[in-house]
């Protein structure tokens, strides 16, 4: 995705909620080596997992429950200036939306990778992060083809 420039490497920000959206983040950790990383969850307690990196919590939210939203928005805007971030991926979920457009924003490359527990369709805030991001990929081969966007196979 990046290359090392002038011996500094590029900022990724890696965006999961908790649970298997989180699992599929990290399984992906290797094609994120040449990137210094930020991550973003929306629980508490993966610290171990991030090697010191920084990790930032967010609120969860969901199309049932849209609230959350804009306090997100807010912290990504922070995390955004803090960072400067040149790539962003997620796994989806709607906390990650704010990112995806933040990096729109800041003309950060974006990449969306739907969870593949949408395996009939792409998930509602994949629908919408095809509007925002740089890539949206289903992994499903039937989803992506019915949808639009690419299949570069599964995380799990």
């Amino acid at each position: 995705m990046g290359a090392l420039t002038q011996g500094k490497k590029s900022r990724l920000l890696a965006v999961a909620s908790g649970g298997g959206h989180w699992v599929q983040l990290m399984r992906m950790r290797p094609a994120f080596a040449d990137f210094d990383i930020v991550y973003v969850s929306t629980l508490a307690g993966y610290e171990h997992m991030v090697a010191g990196a920084p990790l930032y919590l967010v609120a969860d939210s969901s199309r049932f429950d849209p609230r959350p939203l804009a306090p997100t928005f807010l912290k990504a805007f922070r995390i955004f200036l803090k960072h400067r971030p040149s790539v962003v991926v997620t796994t989806g979920s709607a906390p990650a939306l704010p990112f995806m457009m933040l990096g729109r924003l800041f003309g950060c490359r974006t990449l969306w990778v739907d969870s593949i527990a949408n395996s009939e369709r792409l998930s509602g805030s994949g629908r919408i992060a095809r509007k925002l991001a740089t890539k949206v990929i289903s992994q499903w081969p039937d989803v992506a083809q019915s949808e639009g966007v690419e299949c570069w196979g599964r995380v799990i």
